[in-house]
């Protein structure tokens, strides 16, 4: 299985992270549009990096089957069989599915990695388990 592993004591909130993502997934500058969120202010949540850790709890939610685990372990999403019901948005018990104004379906961490790389600090960085 393939996720991103966080460790908040050395994120310094830069940001590069959701730069990364969102220029790599949307081709866009819009932090908003980022599959990884890091909180300011970690009293907002209580947590400063805020992923997808591919528990897959939403698979069993999705009415279309849209969700489902990847042979590499990473949940994924169809988005040509997702009609945006966001009921796993909802569901989601890290809150790490997003949502933007721009998009029908929602989007969530695919463990690409792009964004470890790009991480100053190595707050986050991409774990593999078998």
């Amino acid at each position: 299985m393939k996720f991103l592993q966080k460790d908040e004591t050395l994120c310094i909130q830069c940001h590069a992270c959701e730069s990364t993502c969102a220029q790599a997934f949307f081709k866009s500058d819009d932090r908003t549009k980022s599959s990884i969120k890091i909180f300011d202010d970690p009293g907002e949540r209580n947590e400063i990096i805020n992923v997808c850790n591919q528990c897959g709890e939403c698979i069993s939610i999705c009415p279309e089957l849209a969700i489902y685990r990847a042979k590499n372990g990473v949940v994924m999403i169809d988005k040509k069989k997702c009609v945006g019901c966001l009921m796993c948005v909802g569901f989601c018990p890290t809150l790490s599915m997003r949502i933007h104004k721009d998009f029908l379906e929602p989007f969530k961490c695919i463990a690409c990695g792009q964004c470890a790389k790009q991480c100053p600090t190595k707050a986050i960085e991409i774990k593999h388990i078998d």
